[in-house]
């Protein structure tokens, strides 16, 4: 197929220069190309390719191509066979993919034969270019498809226009449906909750990854549908009632990362599947009915449990969830049910047979408290990493006479504590000097501290009041860090993300 025609002066500004080509000391110094841009626009006229290295030429190597530090290298990508070549575009942004047709005439046939990868957040332009882009798009690439992204105002705003995107030969077989856009760069607006169109739901039989978002799935919609190979389903800001919601979960038996945030049609949720191992769920303040009930009936493979909204109070009782490492986040342990029996207050209830698989706990409380950190610790006697973000302080936290009999029979296996905020007032010197003194498998106390604090001077004074010469574990560190991540407690931006062991860690 002929390599299109680049696209117009609003996406070629958009695009931007490609960066200059990396030149040895003995090579002189020539132009670089100019800017390549998203070649699907137009299907008529071919660019003209940038000129491509033979293995022995002195010239440098195309971008991507291998080779040593000064780009005089052996160009090894080229050579890769075009089934290789086309999953790797297909992984790389739409624009990125795109232009690899204009590197040579190798390559001009790669990103059409290459399963379409294609989100509308890696083209930016204004909503009226960018519809006009993606219909081009959609008309030149033969697909089949493997990505589609559209962020959801779309259905909104025109969605006899998504309706025949939806209905294009180059998005058969689709693999990953995403109406949706990514928090950090969304646009704040207001719209009504469409339903998708009938489209959507042809891609059921191949959808793997599916995310619907500020929409409305109606009845009639969802009630014959089969998901057979969908291991990852998100719903945020959707209307959907309770029914729908669990004919929907029921008719995914791959089902692996499931996201429910801030939806609302429902008010209690039941789980049973074989599949399910992360969960990640949100309440809103106001809905009608309100979401304020989850409940864990039967999950064998369940890892991670998820309260990505700390805020708002939801109950979740689990019944059976046996391999359960991962939970997040308590703001009131009264709202925690295990095996029919519930955590009440600071009082917790000795069910350890079924908690010893807990390895994370995360908790986000207004104030820290030792007291019931304990309690947690006697639930979950075989927790490893424990997250703690307060707001105040408001406990004394004195433990010494308190706890002094307990200590001597409390078996802390803690590896990993992180605190933050922190601010070294005696409350918090308290809480860490327990776990210092006598958890005798710590490894690691990460403290999260403002920029005014982060200096050796305060780093000595927290040693000194956190008595670090007599530690428990001889191996316990001390680590500060300022608190520059964006989030809070929990990293949990797509589906996807719901796949990481450890949620807690900042990647940011």
């Amino acid at each position: 197929m002929e390599a299109a025609q680049p696209p117009d002066m609003e996406m070629e500004e958009a695009a931007g220069p490609n960066p200059k080509k990396r030149r040895s000391d003995a090579l002189a110094t020539e132009k670089s190309p100019p800017p390549a841009t998203v070649a699907a626009e137009a299907p008529n006229p071919q660019p003209t390719p940038t000129k491509m290295r033979s293995t022995n030429s002195q010239e440098p190597s195309p971008p991507g191509a291998g080779g040593d530090a000064g780009g005089g290298g052996v160009d090894r990508i080229t050579g890769l066979p075009d089934a290789i070549l086309g999953d790797i575009i297909s992984l790389l942004p739409t624009k990125d993919a795109a232009r690899t047709q204009t590197l040579a005439s190798r390559w001009r046939h790669i990103w059409l034969s290459a399963p379409l990868n294609l989100d509308f957040g890696d083209l930016h332009a204004d909503d009226e270019s960018l519809a006009g882009v993606i219909s081009r798009i959609l008309s030149a690439h033969p697909g089949p498809g493997r990505r589609f992204c559209v962020p959801p105002q779309h259905l909104h705003d025109r969605p006899a226009t998504v309706d025949a995107w939806l209905r294009s030969p180059a998005l058969d077989k689709l693999q990953q449906l995403d109406f949706w856009e990514d928090r950090k760069y969304s646009r704040v607006r207001m719209f009504r909750p469409s339903p998708p169109p009938a489209s959507t739901f042809r891609f059921s039989a191949t959808l793997r990854v599916a995310t619907f978002c500020k929409c409305h799935l109606v009845d009639s919609s969802v009630e014959a549908l089969h998901f057979p190979q969908l291991s990852q389903l998100a719903l945020e800001e959707v209307n959907i009632s309770e029914g729908s919601l669990h004919t929907m979960i029921s008719s995914c038996p791959a089902l692996e990362c499931l996201l429910l945030n801030r939806n609302s049609g429902f008010g209690c949720v039941r789980i049973n599947s074989n599949s399910l191992r992360s969960i990640g769920v949100g309440a809103k303040y106001f809905d009608t009915p309100q979401f304020r009930e989850l409940i864990i009936e039967d999950a064998p493979c369940l890892e991670r449990l998820l309260n990505l909204q700390v805020d708002v109070g939801l109950f979740v009782s689990v019944i059976r969830a046996p391999k359960l490492e991962t939970l997040c986040c308590l703001t009131d342990p009264s709202g925690l049910v295990f095996g029919g029996t519930a955590i009440q207050g600071v009082h917790v209830v000795s069910l350890t047979t079924v908690m010893r698989s807990v390895k994370i706990l995360a908790i986000n409380q207004q104030s820290i408290n030792l007291d019931m950190v304990i309690d947690l610790i006697k639930c979950f006697p075989c927790l490893e990493k424990l997250y703690i973000k307060c707001c105040i302080s408001g406990e004394k936290n004195l433990w010494r006479r308190k706890h002094r009999h307990l200590i001597k029979c409390l078996d802390i296996r803690l590896k990993t504590i992180v605190l933050e905020p922190y601010w070294g007032i005696n409350s918090q010197v308290n809480f860490a000097s327990f776990f210092v003194l006598n958890a005798r498998e710590l490894e690691l106390m990460r403290l999260g501290v403002g920029s005014s604090n982060y200096n050796e001077v305060f780093f000595a004074k927290q040693h000194r009041m956190l008595q670090m010469e007599k530690r428990a574990s001889r191996g316990a560190r001390l680590d500060f860090k300022v608190k520059i991540c964006p989030h809070n407690l929990l990293h949990i931006n797509h589906v996807r993300d719901l796949s990481i062991t450890n949620p807690f860690e900042c990647r940011y």
